[in-house]
């Protein structure tokens, strides 16, 4: 149960139903600070549809933060967005062979965005050469908004847990089909 009401239009004013158009339990907590929830809601949207960096890398880099968070919110939700931008269920499968350090049929670019969300979700930071192999591979723009996206998303993932936001029932197939380890 959440810490805070989920709130719906009618509980807003006009000049904020837009804050809930896409009424998700999240953006319904959020709606309980305004101000704070447009502006979340504007970095979630460049990192979604203005970044260059290629979408099936960003939603892997999420879907790792997601599993080693162990956060069942974010990562069904992007269970379910993942798909929409070419992740594969092999390649869901392989976020947590890649976490187990086994081996994956993922090409070395994937393992690597992988590995990034690891360090700077596991230790605040990518290290020196898996920057250095992203910056070459992807170039200066697409690696800072793919250190953008995995520490936007390590701050959402904490915004989950401490509020306690419910996973919607519609998520829940997305959990049943690609557990999160225990």
């Amino acid at each position: 149960m959440a810490r805070v009401p989920y709130l719906d239009k009618s509980d807003l004013p006009p000049e904020l139903h837009d804050i809930v158009a896409r009424p998700i339990a999240l953006n319904r907590a959020m709606a309980n600070s305004p101000h704070a929830s447009r502006a979340m809601n504007g970095l979630a949207a460049y990192i979604r549809h203005q970044s260059k960096l290629d979408p099936r890398l960003r939603e892997l880099a999420i879907l790792q933060v997601g599993y080693l968070a162990k956060s069942p919110y974010e990562y069904s939700h992007h269970v379910k967005i993942g798909r929409e931008f070419g992740v594969t269920d092999d390649d869901i499968r392989a976020i947590g062979e890649e976490t187990a350090g086994g081996p994956t049929r993922l090409d070395a670019l994937s393992k690597t965005v992988l590995r990034a969300a690891r360090e700077m979700t596991d230790g605040l930071a990518m290290s020196d050469a898996t920057f250095a192999t992203l910056e070459k591979a992807l170039g200066r723009e697409q690696v800072v908004d793919l250190t953008l996206a995995i520490a936007f998303y390590n701050a959402v993932v904490r915004l989950l847990a401490t509020l306690q936001i419910d996973v919607e029932p519609e998520y829940q197939p997305y959990l049943e089909q690609h557990p999160l380890p225990r």
